[in-house]
């Protein structure tokens, strides 16, 4: 991972607080029904509540701290789709283990904006969140097993809690399933990293830093 994409993730979300401002002030629209032309997130109208239930988007990740690999499905809400609340399923190969293993993830996203080019293509310059991957096996805890010493372990190593930003770029296929599809990256470190950096002067940016990518793909397009 290079410390430049850090910077890059930095200059985008700082372009995007820019434009922000500026899209608003040409907004002509009664606050009480405001739209923004630079943002066309919306919901979808769904004729039974318990069709709400339906996912509206899935995702494939590769890193993260969720396993080599993980999938799932999640839901956006919100008055402008700008909470996303995502389920995955991950696994590490043996081979980065002493055995195969699954991971599960709940992930929690926050995305205070999008913006759109011309018809089709849109991007999310900063996005931010939290996820706890939990990994499958007897061997690891999540309270300090009895024979170890009082706090030998002040860690659970079943658990582990992230926090993360990003970015989203996508574009927006003429198909009646498909919204849009994106491509994304974050960057992301846990609890023990940071631990690990406040308590170790010579750890780098790069050390507690771990970078992630994956697609999204935004179902059920609204008529």
């Amino acid at each position: 991972m290079k410390w430049s994409i850090f910077k890059l993730l930095l200059a985008g979300g700082m372009a995007g607080m820019t434009l922000l401002p500026l899209c608003a002030q040409n907004d002509s629209i009664a606050p009480a029904v405001k739209e923004r032309r630079w943002d066309k997130r919306e919901h979808l109208r769904y004729d039974e509540r318990w069709e709400r239930l339906k996912p509206t988007h899935l995702k494939w990740q590769y890193a993260g701290g969720m396993g080599l690999n993980s999938v799932g499905v999640g839901w956006d809400y919100g008055r402008r789709c700008q909470w996303e609340t995502d389920c995955q399923v991950g696994f590490l190969p043996a081979k980065y283990a002493e055995k195969f293993r699954l991971t599960f993830t709940v992930k929690q996203n926050y995305i205070p904006w999008s913006i759109c080019f011309k018809e089709h293509w849109m991007a999310e310059p900063f996005y931010c969140g939290l996820y706890i991957t939990t990994i499958a096996g007897d061997e690891f805890w999540k309270k300090e097993p009895g024979r170890y010493p009082n706090k030998y372990y002040n860690f659970s190593t079943k658990m582990r809690p992230y926090i993360f930003v990003g970015q989203r770029f996508g574009f927006s296929p003429h198909h009646d399933l498909v919204r849009h599809v994106s491509l994304f990256y974050e960057l992301s470190t846990c609890e023990l990293y940071l631990i690990s950096k406040a308590t170790n002067k010579s750890l780098s940016m790069r050390d507690i830093l771990r970078l992630s990518f994956g697609v999204k793909v935004q179902l059920f397009r609204d008529e």
